[in-house]
């Protein structure tokens, strides 16, 4: 094989081996036939009984295997996502990896003050803003539940308020069937119509089962809505060891994934062949502060495991997390837990990876955190590429030139460093390496107080491109209409 020819190994995380996973699985698949779950939407039960669960004590059902065969057969292994303007952003498929933030945080540090306060509809465009502008966030979410927002819509108000200031892919939350309906409804006024939406959607729903093995009548009703308009959607539950799902890995995992076939069974009655991204959240619960972690290695370890469940047996890109911590302002703690998870989210190859800025377990968010975050996933990145070999980067005729140049002939100094040092180094632009003369003389300023200037000096700078005018008063016309 000549150099130019040898392909590059790329390291992986691998967590699971086959019989592991498939335990796990036939695990799952006994939750369901067994033990069974709670449907509390009377559309689905129904169906569900038609394609022959059955029903007992009440409104408790028991799934046969062979539907979660079905639907895994027709659910689509590959989902597209494209920006606003329809150019595909996301290819949800295999080994890719794409980041984004998180949603509903109750509060945020303030740019300006640093001061931990209630979230408002502009921290919501503030929050947009910066993703549009960060090369490394792929997608967005709220990271924010305004206090400023009317209650009964206040998710088609984030939506609007995302629609506006950003135009990359959104990931968003919703009620109920009456608000995702309006959520739709904006969505399609932007690409312009429900065909075109259809064709290339730009949005993904988040929804939550209740673990245990509890479905509610809203969570299924989007969970329909989704699948007869071929909205992209996943439906993880809150099987996190301790609280809703048993203390070890292995059977939180079971629970959660039993909950999401449930899921994808309905998904996929409703609407078949519609897009449907598995998996679910597996974290744990601190048993002293009865808190959900999310910088907690056990997330991590289970979602890497999910990782090589989809790659053994599911076959459906994964849903994860990453760039969250559980500290309460951007600390050590909190870079060291965001690089640990958005590092090994990346190496075990997990597709729809969200959460990124989040601090206090998700309950704060934080625009230098996201900062920060980008230049993390930016570092992971290079490293998930592995070491190209060929004749280029073997360099031995570089090394025999520099080499028999005699005294003073450094590589520094040679055309080949000046060809290749762009993508053969990692050239960061907010992590410090100055020497300590030239750090002290340009203000001693830390990683967050650099995070903090770029933050808003994105938001001073940058200019999403604007909607038409049409579209916003339509956008408009939608809210007074709520």
């Amino acid at each position: 094989m000549k150099r130019s020819e040898i392909p590059t190994f790329q390291p992986r995380l691998r967590v699971l081996n086959r019989e592991q996973a498939l335990a796990i699985h036939t695990a799952a698949l006994e939750i369901l036939e067994k033990t069974g779950f709670k449907m509390e939407h009377p559309r689905a039960l129904e169906m569900l009984v038609d394609r022959g669960c059955e029903i007992f004590d009440g409104d408790w059902l028991r799934m046969p295997p062979h539907l979660v065969e079905e639907a895994l057969k027709s659910a689509p292994k590959q989902i597209s996502l494209y920006d606003q303007k329809g150019a595909k952003a996301m290819d949800l498929t295999g080994e890719n990896s794409f980041y984004g933030t998180g949603s509903d945080a109750t509060f945020t540090l303030d740019v300006e003050t640093g001061e931990r306060r209630r979230t408002v509809l502009k921290d919501v465009s503030n929050f947009a803003t910066l993703v549009d502008d960060l090369e490394n966030i792929d997608f967005a979410m709220s990271m924010a539940n305004p206090e400023d927002a009317p209650i009964e819509d206040i998710y088609v108000y984030v939506f609007a308020e995302m629609v506006r200031n950003i135009n990359k892919p959104i990931v968003f939350i919703a009620d109920s069937g009456r608000d995702i309906a309006k959520i739709h409804e904006i969505a399609c006024s932007v690409v312009g119509g429900e065909e075109e939406l259809q064709r290339k959607p730009f949005i993904l729903n988040y929804s939550e089962a209740i673990s245990p093995l509890r479905f509610p009548e809203n969570v299924m009703e989007k969970l329909i809505f989704c699948a007869q308009k071929k909205i992209p959607l996943c439906l993880p539950s809150g099987s996190n060891a301790g609280g809703g799902a048993p203390v070890t890995l292995a059977g939180a995992m079971a629970l959660g994934i039993a909950e999401n076939l449930v899921g994808l069974v309905v998904h996929q009655m409703a609407g078949k062949g519609s897009p449907f991204l598995f998996g679910p959240n597996v974290s744990a619960l601190d048993m002293k502060s009865s808190v959900v972690c999310y910088g907690c290695p056990e997330w991590s370890l289970t979602q890497a495991a999910l990782a090589d469940m989809r790659d053994e047996i599911y076959g459906l890109p994964i849903w994860a997390f990453a760039g969250a911590s559980d500290a309460k302002v951007m600390d050590a703690q909190a870079g060291a837990e965001a690089m640990f998870s958005i590092i090994t989210a990346m190496l075990s190859r997990a597709n729809l990876i969200h959460d990124v800025g989040f601090l206090e377990y998700g309950s704060t968010s934080s625009l230098e955190m996201i900062t920060m975050a980008n230049e993390l996933i930016a570092m992971s990145r290079f490293y998930v590429q592995g070491i190209p070999v060929n004749d280029a980067t073997l360099a031995l005729e570089v090394i025999e030139r520099v080499g028999r140049g005699g005294p003073g002939s450094i590589f520094l100094m040679d055309d080949h460093t000046y060809d290749h040092f762009m993508e053969a180094l990692f050239l960061p632009k907010l992590l410090d390496r100055s020497r300590y003369d030239a750090w002290k003389n340009e203000g001693a300023m830390d990683l967050y107080k650099r995070c903090n200037m770029e933050a808003k000096r994105i938001l001073f700078e940058h200019e999403v491109d604007p909607k038409p005018d049409a579209v916003l008063k339509e956008i408009e016309q939608i809210l007074k209409s709520s």
